[in-house]
C-alpha cells in the first residue's frame, strides 16, 4: 500500500455506509410509492440528479453534446434504469421493502450471466460460488421458508413486478462496459440520467405539462430529494472511488447486505423484525458477500484479468 492509498478498512467502512444508504431507498420508496405515479417519482428523481451532476460535469468538460453513437448507448443504458425504478416503485405498492431488497440480491448473479453472454466475460469461481447461497436465500425469504414452492411460481404481484425490474436492471453493468468509451463516469452518468428524463417524458407524454405538481405532498418531495441526493449522487461517488481499490466485483458484493440492513431499518422504525424463518433466509444470503471479498485484487489489476 503506497502513502497515497487509503487504508483498506476505510474503503470497506465507506462501502458499508453506501450499502446502508442504498438499503434505505427501499424503505423510503415504500413510504412514497402509493402517493404518486411511479413515472413521476422516477422523473423527479432523475431530474434532481441531473441538476446535481450538472456543475460537476460542466467543470470536468463543459456541456458538449456527445456523438450520436454515444447518445444511443446512453439511451439504452438509461432504459434499464427507467424500467427498473418505475417497476420498483410500482411493486412497492404491493410488496414489502424487505422482499424487494432480497429479490435485488439476484441482480449481481443475473448481471454476471448477461456479461458472459454479451461480453463473453468469464464468471470466475468466486462469482459462481456466490450465486448459490444468494439465490437460495432469496427464494427462501420470498417463498416464506418453502423454496420448493418456486415450482408453482406462487409469487405475489409486487414480487413478480420487481423481479421483472431486476431482470432489466441486471443489463445495466454489461451495457456500461459495452458502451463506455473512455469518458469519466460522472460525465457518462450525467448523460444517462438526461436520456432517462427523455424516456420518462415520452412515458408521461403531454400529462407532464398538465400534472398538478403543486399538489405533491412535502413528504413525497423530501423522499424524492433524499433518493436523488443520498442514494444516487453520494452512493455513485462512493462506488466509483471504492472500485479503484476493491475492484467492481467486491463493490458489487455489498448488495448482499441489503436484506439484513433493510430488516434493521424497518425494525428501528417500529415495524418489528421479520419472522425467524425469514431471518434464516437472510442469513443464507450474507455469505455470498464474503465469498466475493476473497482475494486482494485492485481495479487496475482487474482491467487486465477480467475481474477474476
Amino acid at each position: 500500500m503506497t502513502s497515497t492509498e487509503p487504508r483498506r478498512w476505510t474503503v470497506h467502512a465507506l462501502m458499508l455506509c453506501c450499502a446502508f444508504l442504498v438499503s434505505t431507498s427501499f424503505t423510503v420508496g415504500k413510504a412514497i410509492a402509493a402517493d404518486l405515479d411511479p413515472a413521476y417519482i422516477t422523473f423527479l428523481r432523475f431530474l434532481m440528479a441531473v441538476l446535481l451532476f450538472l456543475p460537476i460535469v460542466y467543470r470536468q468538460q463543459g456541456l458538449k453534446i456527445p456523438p450520436v453513437r454515444s447518445l444511443l448507448g446512453y439511451s439504452l443504458i438509461s432504459g434499464t434504469l427507467v424500467g427498473f425504478f418505475y417497476l420498483m416503485f410500482l411493486s412497492l405498492r404491493y410488496t414489502t421493502a424487505l422482499h424487494t431488497g432480497v429479490i435485488y440480491t439476484l441482480v449481481p448473479s443475473i448481471s454476471g450471466l448477461y456479461s458472459a453472454i454479451i461480453l463473453r466475460e468469464h464468471l470466475g469461481i468466486t462469482r459462481i460460488a456466490a450465486i448459490f447461497p444468494a439465490m437460495f436465500g432469496a427464494t427462501w425469504v420470498v417463498f416464506k421458508g418453502h423454496p420448493l414452492d418456486i415450482l408453482t411460481l406462487h409469487l405475489n404481484q409486487g414480487d413478480l413486478i420487481f423481479l421483472g425490474g431486476c431482470l432489466i436492471m441486471a443489463l445495466y453493468t454489461p451495457l456500461i462496459r459495452l458502451f463506455h468509451k473512455g469518458e469519466t463516469m460522472a460525465v457518462m452518468t450525467f448523460w444517462i440520467l438526461v436520456c432517462g428524463c427523455g424516456w420518462l417524458l415520452l412515458l408521461t407524454g403531454h400529462n407532464i405539462l398538465t400534472f398538478p405538481w403543486q399538489n405533491i405532498s412535502v413528504k413525497v418531495l423530501l423522499g424524492i430529494a433524499y433518493l436523488a441526493i443520498f442514494t444516487t449522487i453520494i452512493t455513485f461517488f462512493i462506488n466509483q472511488w471504492a472500485t479503484l481499490y476493491l475492484g467492481p466485483t467486491r463493490v458489487m458484493a455489498y448488495s448482499y447486505l441489503y436484506p439484513p440492513l433493510i430488516a434493521g431499518i424497518d425494525w428501528s422504525l417500529g415495524h418489528g423484525l421479520p419472522s425467524a424463518q425469514t431471518m434464516l433466509g437472510i442469513l443464507f444470503i450474507v455469505p455470498a458477500m464474503f465469498i466475493l471479498q476473497k482475494g486482494n485484487v485492485t481495479y487496475k489489476e482487474t482491467t487486465h484479468r477480467g475481474d477474476e
